[in-house]
């Protein structure tokens, strides 16, 4: 005997549960398409070390020839003389100097010939300036020794009670002073030429004698070292 089926009182409408909300899409996956980014940039980055390496390996070589080649060194000075006409402090505290100052430029190499610019002078004692003066501009030759005079001075300049300086001289000892040399120099090595680099000289270890009425005293220069720096400017920093 056959069973009867007996249909359900509830009857499917058609409308979805609204217990049950409707699921979203979910994005597809594309893997490749990453791994070509990624081995892109790993290319790219491959590259970019490659050039710069090859870039410092030839820049090496470069200046290795340079070097081999020509030998460069940088030019030396040495103060030959500083005569003293003048250094005196008034009651009033005005500093008046006036030096004869003479100082010796050699060119070591042999196929490098350098170009000065004018060369400004200035002599400091404990910390105050007590005189400027100007070098013309001048070219040394290779394998050149040059000999450069100038008048260096000040007038009128004021110097604080509480200066080393005017206790310096109210003893009448002698006083320690620093040369100061500063221009720009281009390098030329047969018909390359550089731009102009600023250098400064500074000289230490002279010791000046004010001299008394009209006579001229001569600085003791015999253990004066002067080192040259090369000045570059990156930004605001001066190296």
């Amino acid at each position: 005997m056959a069973d009867k089926i007996h249909p359900s009182s509830k009857q499917f409408t058609g409308k979805p549960n609204p217990n049950f909300p409707a699921s979203k899409p979910r994005p597809v996956y594309r893997p490749q398409a990453l791994r070509n980014r990624r081995s892109c940039c790993c290319r790219f980055c491959l590259w970019i070390t490659v050039l710069l390496l090859v870039l410092i390996l030839i820049a090496a070589a470069a200046g290795g020839a340079f070097y081999v080649l020509y030998r460069p060194h940088r030019p030396s000075f040495a103060v030959t003389s500083l005569q003293v006409v003048q250094f005196n402090l008034t009651s009033s505290n005005q500093l008046n100097t006036k030096f004869n100052f003479t100082v010796t430029a050699r060119n070591p190499n042999k196929k490098i010939t350098f170009g000065f610019d004018s060369v400004s002078v200035a002599i400091d004692s404990n910390g105050v300036d007590v005189g400027h003066g100007l070098i013309p501009a001048f070219v040394m030759p290779k394998k050149n020794v040059t000999r450069l005079r100038t008048v260096v001075a000040a007038n009128g300049r004021s110097v604080e009670d509480s200066s080393g300086l005017k206790s310096d001289l109210k003893s009448k000892k002698s006083v320690p002073v620093v040369i100061r040399l500063d221009t720009k120099v281009k390098v030329k090595v047969g018909s390359l030429k550089t731009k102009k680099v600023p250098i400064r000289v500074v000289c230490k270890g002279v010791r000046v004698t004010p001299p008394v009425g009209k006579a001229v005293t001569t600085a003791s220069s015999d253990d004066v070292e002067c080192e040259v720096d090369v000045r570059i400017k990156i930004w605001k920093w001066t190296i």
